[in-house]
């Protein structure tokens, strides 16, 4: 860890705890300042509050009393999931407290070199895919950042000769200042959270944070696949390494099956140990990636070959009576579900869709349904998803839990079949997050077993 004073005895306010809200806690007491945690949970049910107290830091809970921002703060480190319109966040702005997320903390006190990758599908995948073939290759790499693993925690205890490798979202994005990767992807950009940043053009804005600083000494991944990378690589003074599928470009790429770097054979496609165009995508990114970093052709191949994909996210659990399950909870929006059904055959699929209800239709979703075998439907929004299986022509139940849904789609199972858990939807209707439904389809398949 870097030594800095910039912090010592400067009154900083933790907004909202949780991983990353005591990992910057804790990271600004060691650094020197004067810390106090303000969480909305009360302070007889929050065991985190009631230990970061036994250490000496202040802590303020069961509200957000706004009269606290009167205190001289001279800045403010908030959860990323707390919005800006917040009247907490919104008093700090207006007093001119500097609003931060602790991925800023990581980036100023960090020895490592970082690699930022975000994107609105397949950043977890492909921040864990890098990870994986950095150190088939020798190289640490140290997972950290919206990935589970709070990155002003990993950060203290990197090296130089260590890499992070930091998965990023637009909320923790939108609380940087000074931070600059070395290396930057960003997988894709699609309409989503446009609840939490209002429209895409602030989603857009918000992603776009993560090159700011970065200079012609530093490399941003694009996908080329769209338009919208093509244009966003017009304004940046990183140099761009763009990967696409089906095309030639000037950095990663795919052509009848072989992956390829800047005309230089790889692998081939199918060999990518998990499943589905998107990871072909994914993949291309982490070679461009890897190729930066100076990675060997054979290393890639075999880390990519090994991979096995991340909990949540299209994650291979099991076969029963000759059906596999697949948990995909991490799929919460519609372009994420569409390029899971990429990887299978519709007409042997299973799908299980369905949660909080945003508003929106799945008109969107029809063609990518068209051939399924059956479709099992849950929470808020299965109404909404019920007129895209009728207008897709696909059968379907609606069910009231996880359980009862694993159960009637292996009833509409045969051997050779896929039961696929791809919500399309957040879980926020039944679940705390994405997580936790996860965890109920796995307990729901492991009593299907028997287990």
């Amino acid at each position: 860890m870097k030594k800095m004073t910039d912090f010592e005895n400067k009154k900083v306010l933790v907004l909202g705890l949780a991983k990353s809200g005591e990992a910057a806690a804790r990271l600004l007491d060691r650094l020197g300042a004067i810390v106090t945690i303000n969480d909305g949970k009360p302070f007889e049910d929050n065991p985190m509050a009631q230990e970061l107290l036994e250490d000496g830091i202040r802590v303020i809970c069961g509200s957000h009393p706004l009269e606290l921002l009167d205190e001289e703060f001279a800045l403010m480190v908030k959860n990323p999931g707390i919005r800006y319109d917040n009247p907490m966040v919104e008093k700090a702005i207006t007093k001119g407290i500097p609003v931060w997320t602790e991925v800023e903390l990581a980036y100023l006190i960090s020895e490592a070199p970082i690699i930022g990758i975000t994107g609105s599908n397949g950043k977890t995948t492909t921040t864990s895919m890098i990870a994986a073939v950095l150190n088939q290759a020798g190289q640490s790499a140290q997972l950290c950042g919206n990935i589970g693993f709070p990155a002003s925690s990993i950060a203290q205890d990197a090296k130089e000769e260590d890499t992070l490798v930091m998965e990023l979202s637009s909320f923790q994005l939108m609380g940087v200042d000074a931070f600059h990767p070395h290396i930057a992807v960003i997988t894709n950009l699609m309409p989503t959270h446009l609840d939490y940043h209002g429209d895409f053009d602030a989603y857009v804005a918000a992603k776009w944070n993560l090159q700011n600083r970065m200079t012609a000494r530093d490399y941003l991944v694009l996908n080329f696949n769209q338009d919208l990378g093509r244009e966003l690589a017009k304004n940046t003074q990183a140099k761009v390494i763009p990967f696409a599928t089906g095309q030639k470009v000037d950095g990663a790429y795919s052509l009848d099956g072989k992956l390829y770097f800047k005309e230089e054979y790889v692998m081939e496609a199918n060999q990518i140990g998990v499943p589905g165009s998107h990871n072909v995508e994914n993949a291309l990114a982490t070679i461009a990636v890897a190729k930066l970093q100076g990675v060997a052709n054979d290393a890639i191949r075999q880390a990519l070959i090994q991979f096995e994909g991340v909990k949540h996210r299209l994650q291979f659990l099991t076969k029963i009576s000759g059906v596999s399950f697949y948990n995909d909870s991490k799929s919460t929006n519609i372009l994420a579900t569409q390029k899971a059904l990429s990887g299978f055959d519709n007409p042997h699929v299973i799908l299980i869709a369905g949660g909080l209800d945003r508003g929106n239709s799945f008109d969107e979703l029809i063609p990518d349904i068209r051939g399924l075998k059956r479709m099992v439907l849950l929470g808020e929004s299965a109404p909404k998803v019920a007129q895209a299986a009728k207008s897709a022509e696909v059968p379907y139940d609606t069910v009231s839990g996880v359980a009862e849904a694993v159960r009637v789609a292996f009833e509409s199972a045969e051997e050779g079949d896929v039961v696929l858990f791809s919500p399309a939807n957040a879980s926020w209707d039944m679940f705390k997050n994405f997580e936790e439904r996860g965890e109920r389809f796995i307990e729901a398949v492991n009593t299907l077993r028997g287990f």
